[in-house]
C-alpha cells in the first residue's frame, strides 16, 4: 500500500483536520502506524544527532514538533477502538498494543535524547523562556526521569519488556470485558418480566434483541455494577438476574475470564514500579500527581469512608422499614433491591419519582436547550450541526463550534447510543488536539451508552444520563478551550487527579433555574417541569449519598489496594482479596457493592486510571468549592464563564493545576463544600 493510497498518511482536507473516516478502512491502520513509527524515530534521530549543544529550540521544541503523523493516526484509531471495535479492529488493536508500547519506550528511554533534555533542564534559570516553555522543560525532564530514562541498558531492556507485556494485557482485559458484557446481556421472553419500564424502554429492549436476531427483550449492561433500570423494575427476580449478570463479568471460568489477566497486570506493574525505584505502583503513579503519595490518598479515602458507611447503614434501615411496611411477604433487602426501594423512600419523603421525570428529558432538547444553552450563556460559543461531515460511525453527529465573535473554535462529535462494538461507560477523547506550534484546532468526541429507542420513539433520558451528558461535555469544553503552543499541554493533558474537575463543575448547570427551565419540557405537551417538583428535586441532592459515596469509595480503595502491593505479593484469589480490602476500610456491606469489581474495572485495568480512580473525589473538592464561587458571584454569566475559561480551562496542561486553581479562586480549595454536598459533615 502506497502513502498516496492510505488516507491516514495524508493530512486531512476536511475542516479542522477531521480524519476522512469515510475513506479510512481497517486495513489502512497498521501500515499507517508502521510509517508513522518510522517517521517519528527519524525525527528523534535528527534531534539527537545535532552536533551543537542542546537548546530549547533544537531539543525541547524539536521534540514537540516530532510525532505529528503518529498523533494523527493514533487519535483516529483509538477513537474507533473504543467506540466501534469490530472484530477486525480488535485484532488490529491486539497486534498494535506491544508495538505502540515498544515505540513509546524507544523515545522515552532514548539515552541521547534524555541527555539533551537534562542539559536544557540544568540551565533552565539562565534561559529566557516564557512560563509555558519553562514548564514544558520541567515536565519533559520529570516525565522521562520517572519513566526510566536514567536506567542502565539492562534495566531498560527489562522495563521495555514489561511495558509491552502490560500493553497487551490491558488490551486483553478490555477485549474480554467487551465480549463478556455482550455475552451476559440479559434476555427476557415477556414484557411482564420488565414491568416498570416505559414503552420507550421496552421498545429499546426489543430493538436490541432484534439486532441480535433474538425473539424477546434484551437488557444490555452498563460498565458500572448497578443498572439504571433497577430503580424501576417491579419484579425482584428480574432485578436479581440483571445485577447478578453485571457482577459476573470477567469471572466465569470462560474464555473471557479477567481474573488471571488482572493478577498478571498487578504483578507486572509492581515489578515495574520496583525497577523504577518505587515501593508500589501506587507510589509510582501518585509521585507525579497533585496527591503526591499513596498515603495522602489513603488519608482522604479513610476519612470519608467511615461517615459514608455510617450514612449508608442508616439508609439501609429506611429501606428495610419500607419493605417491612409495604410488602405482603417482607424480605431482607439485598443489593438488587436498593435502587427500587430508594425510589420508594424518595417518593415518600420528597414526593418525587426520578424515573417519572424522563418525559421531561428528551435527549435532543437536553443537548440543544440544556448543554449547549448553558455553554452559550457562559462562554458565548455557538453550535451548528455539520451534516456534510462524516464521523467514524453513522450514529455519531458532528457540530461546528464557534466563539462569540463568530471565529472558528473546533468540532464537537456526539456519539450517544450504545452498541455491541462500543465499550461501556461514557468518555471524552480528542480526535485532533489544538496546538499553535502545529497550527491545529481541536476536534473532540463525547461517547455515552444510551439505549437506542425503536423507530419513531423519542430518546428519553434518565436524570443520571442527563448528568452524564453534562459531565462529559465538561471534558469536551476543556478540550475545546485549552489554547496552548505545545502539543504536550493540549486539551485535557493535565494531572490525572485534576482531569475530572472541569467535567464535575459542568454538572452544576443541570438544576440551575434558567438552564433547567429551558430544557426540562415535556416531550409531548411542551409543559415545563413543575416548579414544586424542581424544588423537591433540589432538596434530594444529598439523598442516598451514603450509598453513592460508599460504592464509589469502595472502588477507589480497591484500586489503591491492588496497586499498593509489592512485586513479591502473590494474590491467589481475586474475590478474597477484594473482600479483605473492603473489610479493611469498613466498606464491606454486601447490600452496597463496589461500583466496579476488579474483573470489570476497566478504568484501572485497561484505561488510564490505575492507582488514580481516587481522582474523582479528589477533584470534587475543587469542584464543590468552585460551585460555591459561581453561586457567590452571580452564576451563569459571561463574566464568570470568561474567567473560568481563561484561568482554568484555557491553560490546558501548561500550568501547575493547583496554581491555576489558586489563580482562579484566589486561594486553595476548601473541603467544606464537598463534605456538605455529600452529607458527610460531622
Amino acid at each position: 500500500m502506497t502513502d498516496d493510497s492510505n488516507p491516514l498518511l495524508q493530512p486531512s482536507a476536511l475542516p479542522y483536520g477531521l480524519p476522512d473516516f469515510a475513506a479510512i478502512r481497517a486495513e489502512h491502520y497498521l501500515p499507517a502506524f508502521e510509517a508513522a513509527f518510522a517517521r517519528h524515530l527519524a525525527e528523534i534521530s535528527r534531534i539527537t544527532m545535532v552536533r551543537s549543544m542542546p537548546t530549547f529550540e533544537n531539543t525541547i521544541e524539536a521534540l514537540e514538533r516530532s510525532g505529528e503523523l503518529l498523533d494523527r493516526v493514533a487519535h483516529a484509531f483509538y477513537t474507533v477502538t473504543s467506540a466501534d471495535a469490530t472484530p477486525e479492529i480488535q485484532d488490529i488493536d491486539e497486534k498494535l498494543a506491544p508495538l505502540m508500547a515498544a515505540h513509546q519506550d524507544a523515545i522515552t528511554l532514548d539515552s541521547a535524547l534524555y541527555w539533551r533534555v537534562q542539559q536544557v533542564h540544568a540551565q533552565l534559570d539562565r534561559l529566557e523562556l516564557d512560563e509555558e516553555q519553562r514548564y514544558l522543560v520541567e515536565r519533559h525532564h520529570r516525565e522521562m526521569t520517572l519513566a526510566g530514562a536514567a536506567l542502565d541498558d539492562e534495566h531498560k531492556a527489562r522495563l521495555t519488556a514489561l511495558n509491552q507485556q502490560l500493553s497487551t494485557l490491558n488490551n486483553t482485559f478490555e477485549r474480554n470485558l467487551l465480549n463478556d458484557t455482550n455475552d451476559l446481556a440479559v434476555v427476557f421472553d415477556s414484557a411482564d418480566e420488565l414491568a416498570g419500564l416505559s414503552s420507550g424502554e421496552l421498545s429499546a429492549a426489543r430493538r436490541a434483541a432484534a439486532d441480535r436476531d433474538i425473539d424477546g427483550y434484551l437488557i444490555a449492561l452498563p460498565l458500572f455494577t448497578g443498572h439504571p433500570y433497577l430503580a424501576q423494575l417491579h419484579d425482584r427476580t428480574t432485578r436479581r438476574r440483571i445485577l447478578d449478570a453485571s457482577r459476573a463479568r470477567g469471572s466465569r471460568d470462560n474464555a473471557h475470564d479477567n481474573r488471571p489477566v488482572l493478577r498478571e497486570i498487578v504483578r507486572l506493574r509492581a515489578e515495574r514500579a520496583a525497577l523504577l525505584g518505587f515501593s508500589s505502583h501506587a507510589a509510582y503513579v501518585t509521585a507525579d500527581e497533585t496527591a503526591g503519595t499513596p498515603d495522602a490518598v489513603e488519608d482522604m479515602l479513610r476519612a470519608l469512608a467511615a461517615p459514608s458507611a455510617r450514612n449508608a447503614r442508616a439508609e439501609q434501615v429506611e429501606l428495610q422499614t419500607i419493605v417491612d411496611e409495604t410488602e405482603a411477604d417482607p424480605f431482607t433487602v439485598e443489593a438488587h433491591d436498593w435502587a427500587f426501594y430508594t425510589e420508594k423512600v424518595r417518593t415518600a419523603r420528597y414526593d418525587i419519582d426520578t424515573s417519572a421525570l424522563r418525559p421531561w428529558f428528551e435527549a435532543e432538547r437536553v443537548l440543544q436547550d440544556g448543554v449547549f444553552f448553558a455553554a452559550t450563556r457562559l462562554y458565548g460559543i455557538t453550535f451548528g450541526e455539520r451534516h456534510d461531515l462524516v464521523a467514524y460511525h453513522p450514529g455519531a453527529r458532528v457540530f461546528e463550534v464557534r466563539n462569540a465573535d463568530g471565529s472558528e473554535l473546533g468540532l464537537y462529535v456526539l456519539d450517544l447510543y450504545t452498541r455491541d462494538s462500543k465499550r461501556g461507560g461514557a468518555w471524552m477523547n480528542p480526535i485532533v488536539s489544538q496546538s499553535r506550534l502545529r497550527g491545529t484546532s481541536p476536534v473532540v468526541v463525547n461517547n455515552l451508552n444510551v439505549p437506542l429507542p425503536g423507530d419513531g420513539e423519542p430518546t428519553l433520558l434518565t436524570l443520571d444520563e442527563v448528568t452524564t451528558l453534562f459531565h462529559e461535555f465538561g471534558h469536551a469544553l476543556h478540550g475545546l478551550f485549552a489554547v496552548v503552543t505545545y502539543p504536550h499541554f493540549a486539551g485535557t493533558n493535565v494531572f490525572r487527579d485534576f482531569v475530572e474537575f472541569p467535567s464535575q463543575v459542568n454538572e452544576m448547570w443541570i438544576l440551575w433555574p434558567e438552564v433547567l427551565d429551558n430544557y426540562a419540557r415535556h416531550h409531548v405537551t411542551g409543559e415545563p417541569l413543575d416548579p414544586a417538583v424542581v424544588e423537591r428535586l433540589r432538596a434530594t441532592e444529598t439523598f442516598d449519598q451514603g450509598h453513592a459515596t460508599s460504592e464509589y469509595l469502595a472502588a477507589a480503595w480497591l484500586d489503591q489496594a491492588w496497586h499498593r502491593i509489592g512485586a513479591d505479593a502473590d494474590i491467589a484469589d481475586v474475590a478474597e482479596f477484594e473482600a479483605a480490602a473492603l473489610t479493611d476500610i469498613g466498606l464491606d456491606n454486601p447490600v452496597v457493592p463496589t461500583r466496579y469489581s476488579s474483573t470489570y474495572f476497566a478504568h484501572v485495568f485497561s484505561g488510564g486510571y490505575s492507582a488514580g480512580y481516587y481522582s474523582y473525589i479528589w477533584s470534587e473538592v475543587l469542584d464543590a468549592d468552585t460551585v460555591d464561587w459561581f453561586r457567590e458571584n452571580g452564576g451563569l454569566t459571561r463574566e464568570n464563564g470568561d474567567r473560568f475559561r481563561a484561568r482554568l480551562l484555557g491553560v490546558g496542561g501548561s500550568k501547575d493545576p493547583l496554581a491555576a486553581y489558586h489563580d482562579f479562586r484566589g486561594r486553595p480549595a476548601d473541603i467544606a463544600p464537598l463534605l456538605k454536598r455529600r452529607g458527610l459533615e460531622a
